[in-house]
């Protein structure tokens, strides 16, 4: 056990220095198994207060494993982590607008920036395999699908707009089980917020997801929908700040934190 987590630690240390050197701008599904992945908010540090109420006031989406002090790109609980590199991917927002998507932030940092690190749905994908269960997006080495819903979320400050949601698709026995597994994990969102009919929470088309990469819902199946850490995107679209940095959907930031130690005991 303890050469396992070793090597877990080892992997997730070695896939940070792959990405800080550019050599991997890909999702990060399957990378580092045994490691939380996370979600990345970066906010002035005008608006960090609010943003750590609306977290706190929706944990479904947005539950916070790391925060940093203004100005500081490091995440010292979260491992040897240097956030201006250490994405695959990043999006930068000016005003809600999408504005660039570099693979580092270097010249765009600055000595007000906050750093919010949230969990990640990638996280208990390793839970769910690992009870037997088969996830399509992994199979098909895809980004799993998400969509913004119209579920609200519970406003802060200026910080307001829709829960994001990714899916799964699964048979219903296995539904079951997955629902089972995932309320272990409520630092990684925990217990899905809806399964069966999508349009009952907004979606129209399962097949057209708003980030991510589209999955198949064979016959029999029931697409199964958790809380989603790329929420804070559609809230940025809402509220507009003028300054946003996250992480590229599906391109998580891989820590040093083992699942374990973020599981309900």
């Amino acid at each position: 056990m303890v050469e396992a987590i070793g090597t877990s630690l080892a992997q997730a240390q070695a896939f940070r220095a792959k990405v800080r050197r550019g050599g991997h701008a890909r999702h990060t599904a399957g990378q580092a198994p045994g490691m939380v992945q996370g979600n990345v908010a970066i906010l002035t540090a005008d608006l960090a207060g609010d943003f750590l109420r609306f977290c706190l006031r929706n944990p479904k989406p947005c539950p916070l494993i790391g925060m940093s002090e203004p100005g500081d790109p490091r995440l010292p609980e979260l491992g040897d982590i240097d956030i201006r590199t250490d994405v695959p991917a990043y999006r930068v927002y000016e005003h809600g607008e999408l504005v660039a998507e570099p693979t580092d932030v270097l010249d765009r940092w600055r000595s007000d920036l906050v750093t919010f690190v949230l969990g990640c749905s990638l996280s208990f994908d390793e839970a769910l395999l690992d009870a037997g269960l088969r996830l399509r997006h992994v199979e098909l080495d895809r980004e799993v699908p998400m969509y913004r819903t119209s579920i609200a979320t519970a406003p802060a400050g200026p910080f307001h707009g829709p829960m994001v949601v990714s899916m799964r698709p699964f048979a219903p026995k296995d539904a079951i089980r997955a629902i089972e597994v995932t309320s272990r994990h409520p630092r990684m969102h925990g217990a899905p917020v809806h399964f069966g009919d999508p349009a009952a929470i907004g979606i129209a088309d399962v097949a057209r997801p708003d980030y991510g990469e589209p999955t198949v819902v064979e016959p029999g199946e029931v697409p199964v929908f958790w809380a989603c850490g790329v929420t804070p995107q559609a809230v940025v679209a809402a509220c507009r700040p003028p300054l946003c940095i996250t992480h590229k959907p599906g391109h998580m930031l891989v820590t040093d934190r083992r699942i374990g130690e973020l599981a309900a005991s």
